[in-house]
């Protein structure tokens, strides 16, 4: 294996987290948690310029891995698990309550993909696929717990 490859790698597996043999998606989220905390130290449109950014670097990367592995959204790839956890935490107070329910809310929705997450996990291909229904599972975990957090308040 080249060394850019194992970089692509590195990179898509979340520091080869999503090698783990078991829950690697979980694992993955896991790590997108520091990140998560930085972006919410930033000033907020930093943050979403970040995040804009780091969607279409995951996109790149998620299709570059795939290529490497010669298969199709293997599960060993969690960057974007990383993008989705962030997106869930986006605006919102790093604290304990937000992380654990925003996790929990985020791994549900990433696993069990509702409508619409389901559709684009279906319909849309490469590494936009492999990115964009984690994408969608952030933000309706984002909505969900802004919504709790309102309703608590």
């Amino acid at each position: 294996m080249k060394i850019n490859d194992l970089f692509i790698l590195f990179i898509a597996t979340g520091c080869f987290s999503g090698k783990i043999p078991f829950i690697p998606g979980t694992f993955g989220t896991v790590v997108g948690l520091p990140l998560a905390f930085l972006v919410s130290r930033i000033y907020p449109s930093y943050g979403a310029i970040f995040l804009v950014l780091f969607i279409f670097f995951s996109v790149f990367i998620a299709r570059q891995a795939q290529i490497v592995l010669n298969q199709h959204d293997p599960g060993c790839i969690v960057i974007d698990e990383i993008a989705g956890i962030m997106i869930t935490l986006y605006g919102l107070p790093f604290n304990g309550f937000n992380v654990i329910l925003g996790f929990i809310l985020f791994r549900v929705l990433d696993i069990f993909k509702p409508f619409p997450i389901g559709i684009i996990d279906q319909k849309i291909t490469g590494g936009t696929g492999v990115v964009l229904d984690d994408v969608a599972a952030g933000l309706m975990a984002n909505i969900i717990l802004r919504g709790i957090i309102k309703f608590l308040n």
